[in-house]
Order: C-alpha cells, then structure tokens, then sequence
C-alpha cells in the first residue's frame, strides 16, 4: 500500500488523503520526468487520488522524450507515497507525488530515469552501503525582457557573497527558501555567487533518491519564485561568455548500512579517508570521461568545462585544490561523519537521476576492483604547462559534447547502468543536438565573416 513521510511522522494511503484534504488541497499534480531530466506532470483531482494510488493514472508514452514508440504507447504513473508535499506557491491548493513509471503489466519501464536510479541503489544495498549525496546547484537570474530579446542580462553586477544593495535577490532568495521546506528541502545556506546575477541555495544531503527529487524541487521552485518577481531564471551551464558558468557539484559518501557511520571515514589516514574511499574516488575518475555524456548532456555544458572559470578539467583530485576534479574538503567539525568527496564536473543540466547512477556504478566499479587513485594534487592545475600535466598523467575531460558522446558509446559501465533502451536514446539524442548546432549560422560567424568575406 505505501507509506508516507511528512515531516518526522510516517503516513499511510488513509492519512495522505486526509492530510491532503486538511491542507486545502485541491488537485494533485503527478511529476516524473523524461531522459533529459525534464519534469512533467498531469494532474488529477484530490478527489480522484485513491484511485491513483491504488491503479495508477494511464498516459501516452510516445510524446515523452527518450520513452516508447507509438505502437508501445501506455504507460502507467504509480505516486510514490513518500514524496507527497503541497506546493505553497499555490497556496497549498496544489500538492505533488513523484511518479514510477510502468508499463501496462505493472512491470517497471526500463527507460524510467528513477527506475534506473533505484536499481543502482538497490546494488549498492546489496554490498551493504546507502549512497548519499549534497549537490550545489548555481543559477542566473535574468530580466525577463532580456530574455525574450535572447541577450541576457543579469539582474545584478553583484559578485560572491555580496550583501545588498549589490546583491538585489535576497528577498527572491528568500522566497524560494519558504517555498522549498514544506517540500522537504533542508535549506543550508543561501548567498550570491562569484558572476553578476549569479545564485546558490545550498540544501542538505540526503540519500540519492531523494536528492534527486529534491533537485527537481529546487529546480522548479527557483523558476516559479523567479518567474512571480518579473525575472527568468536559468539553470543553463554557461548563458554569458567571459563570466563563470553554474556548475553542479556533488558531494558525496557511503554509509555502511550496518553500522550507520561513514564508510569514507578512515581515522588514520592522513586524508582521513578509507581504503573504500579511495577505490571510490578511483573508480570515478577512471570513467570520468564516459560519464560525461550524462553529467554534461548538452553542447553549452562544454563552454563552462574550460580552464580560467572555476570549472574542473583536469582529471585529478585533493583536499582544498578547486581546480581539481574530485575535492576533500576538510571538515573541522564531526569530521568522521562529513568527510567526503566533492565531484565537480557535473551541471544542473543534468537528470539527476542518471547523473547519481553513474556516478554510484563508477565509484562501486573502484571498490569492486580496488582502484588505486593516482596521488592527489595540491597545486593549482590550471597553472600547469602540457610537460607537468603530462608528466603527472592528468589527462583532461572531453573538450566537447561530441567528444563525450565517443566516450561514453564505449563504455560498458554506463550502457550497463542506463540499460539499452536509454543508453542508445540519449546518445540518439545527443547526435541530433550536435548535427542541429554545427549546421546552425551564429552571431559571431555574421558578426565575424559578413562583412570581411
């Protein structure tokens, strides 16, 4: 039947209904999202949920991006009870269920982004660890005209962690904030980031599934709040050319499921990290390059992937070195529970759900097979010529969207992960994205060659 958790109390399909309709609810808005990590919905009224709950809610999988043919088309959502929470820029009329999408005999479709996700979670349960992960996510916000007019311009000249007047989004921020926590998000901090109009709201780390959700959440609460001040936000890798681009990092850890402690933590080392740990980083960064293609899915992700904007290319890692691939940042504070390692590479244009898969099955593949990372780099990599970084085999991450998509076509790590029916659809995908790009005429090719040739 399913449960459901609000708050620190744990709700059956009876008290989900009733909680629903003591909050006001009105309709029922059933999410899930396609290969790309797009949210889509439908919505049911609050008087139809029981019935949803118990039989599921019948749609066209055709029309979803990355889903079926249409001679395969019905497909079915199943809400998944825990995710219930009202939306509170509705004035709580509005209340959300993340969906499992099935096929027409109850079994799980294979090209389900969280069904993908899940079976992961469930391998990584099975060598007795629960993957848990905090994701950063950065944004723009935008004047709304300037949008339209695709030029845009940042709502502010503001840089990192100023305080008003400079930073004019506080109050936005704000606002997102009491948005998201009805929804379950632990807000951690808020502040304004390093390029003009630039944001982050950081929230706590939870296990993977949920953070996924809570990505999806966040993303849709920023674009709402944003949207209701007159502004556009955009979570677009890099929207302005010569300032930072938003960028996702992922912090991330195992915990033994037996003892509940950090499986990363080991006291002795000189890193404090354990033999597990360093499999896990070392697994990562030997399939850093094929993972691009999911935790960098579009061809504006490789603009941000440059050096002299903050993002990692080198595939190295260390402690407090922020041009490296993978950080250990250094916790003063409970040191045991919070070590872990930061991924860097990764963009809010990613699908949660497939970005933490892979990224779960390249740290699992390192400890399966004990992968020894290479020694971690202290120095700014950035300052490197090619003789030191070849010297040290720091090897860089691809350089383009077709680049990626050449490593990750062989790579039997993230076929296996996405499954087949995915796999190939989002690499289908990808061609057809870069075949539009490298045929479109830009504005710098006319402002270059228009007058010159």
């Amino acid at each position: 039947m399913g449960v459901a958790r609000v708050g620190n109390v744990i709700m059956e399909k009876k008290e989900v209904i009733d909680s629903a309709r003591r909050l006001g609810v009105k309709f029922v808005t059933l999410q899930f999202v396609d290969i790309f990590g797009a949210t889509k919905s439908c919505e049911v009224t609050v008087d139809r949920l029981e019935e949803v709950i118990d039989s599921g809610l019948y749609f066209d999988g055709s029309s979803i991006e990355g889903f079926t043919r249409i001679h395969e088309s019905d497909m079915i959502l199943f809400p998944e009870l825990s995710t219930f929470a009202p939306i509170i820029s509705t004035g709580n009329r509005v209340a959300r269920f993340f969906c499992d999408v099935k096929t027409p005999d109850g079994k799980p479709f294979e090209g389900d982004p969280r069904f993908i996700l899940k079976k992961m979670i469930e391998r990584a349960r099975d060598l007795g660890f629960e993957y848990l992960v905090g994701p950063e996510l950065e944004f723009f916000l935008f004047s709304a005209e300037s949008v339209e007019k695709l030029a845009p311009r940042p709502q502010d000249e503001a840089g990192y962690f100023d305080l008003g007047p400079r930073d004019l989004a506080s109050d936005v921020r704000r606002e997102i904030v009491t948005n998201l926590e009805p929804m379950g998000l632990k807000v951690e901090m808020t502040h304004h980031e390093v390029a003009p109009g630039q944001h982050e709201i950081d929230f706590k780390y939870s296990d993977a599934l949920t953070t996924a959700e809570n990505v999806l959440s966040y993303k849709n609460a920023v674009k709402t709040t944003a949207q209701a001040h007159g502004l556009f936000a955009s979570f677009m890798p890099k929207p302005i050319f010569g300032i930072n681009g938003s960028g996702m990092h992922v912090n991330q850890s195992l915990r033994d499921i037996k003892t509940g402690e950090n499986a990363f933590h080991g006291p002795n080392d000189k890193y404090r990290l354990s033999d597990i740990a360093y499999h896990f980083i070392g697994g990562q960064l030997e399939h850093a390059r094929s993972m691009c293609g999911i935790l960098n899915p579009t061809v504006n992700s490789y603009k941000r992937l440059v050096p002299g904007y903050e993002a990692p290319v080198y595939m190295c890692w260390g402690r407090m070195n922020r041009s490296a691939l993978i950080r250990i940042p250094e916790c003063r504070r409970g040191f045991g529970e919070n070590v872990r390692a930061e991924l860097r590479n990764p963009d809010p244009a990613c699908n949660p759900y497939l970005a933490f898969a892979v990224m779960l099955a390249a740290g699992l593949d390192g400890i399966k097979r004990k992968v020894k990372p290479p020694e971690p780099v202290e120095e700014d990599v950035f300052d490197f010529d090619d003789a030191k970084l070849s010297s040290l085999r720091i090897r860089t991450l691809p350089a383009s969207l077709e680049e990626a998509c050449t490593e990750m076509e062989s790579s039997k790590l993230v076929r296996e992960t996405l499954g087949e029916h995915s796999f190939n659809k989002i690499l289908e995908a990808h061609r057809k994205a870069l075949l539009e790009y490298t045929t479109r005429i830009t504005p710098w090719e006319l402002e270059t060659y228009l007058n010159s040739i």
